[in-house]
């Protein structure tokens, strides 16, 4: 099956490439999903990048203490994505595969580490809508498709 890809892939650029993994965070019965909003304003869905010696499932593991101070049971694996994008905040071009989970459930542990984004809870139509990456989108879409 191929990989969907997003974003603009231009033969001119060097792209760093920078693997992640996300997950979608429910409630209501699937009717809501839960954003993290950027110091920038831009939306993702939970997750980042996978760091040197974790699995996908670790990496996600980690992010949701951090961006959501959550504890998640990683539920069914949606698939990946690849995604090219210009960061201004880094200044760099990234070639960004995104391996997308769905959590079965969740239960918040902690307050976030990090204390520089925003969550919000939002309807899945808002939250396509709001989320920045096409392959961010295309994940929700998917979950919502099954």
């Amino acid at each position: 099956m191929e990989i969907p890809s997003f974003g603009e892939k231009s033969e001119t650029l060097v792209y760093k490439k920078r693997l992640g993994a996300y997950i979608i965070v429910s409630r209501n019965n699937g009717t809501e999903i839960v954003l993290v909003q950027a110091p920038n304003g831009a939306y993702f869905l939970p997750g980042g990048e996978i760091e040197l010696g974790e699995t996908k499932e670790t990496a996600i593991e980690r992010e949701m203490i951090e961006e959501l101070g959550f504890e998640v049971v990683i539920g069914e694996y949606l698939g990946q994505a690849d995604e090219y994008f210009h960061s201004r905040h880094r200044s760099t071009d990234y070639y960004n595969p995104g391996y997308f989970y769905v959590a079965d459930s969740w239960k918040k542990v902690c307050e976030p580490l990090e204390k520089t984004n925003t969550i919000c809870w939002v309807s899945v139509e808002q939250g396509i809508d709001l989320l920045k990456r096409g392959s961010h989108k295309w994940a929700v879409k998917k979950w919502k498709a099954i």
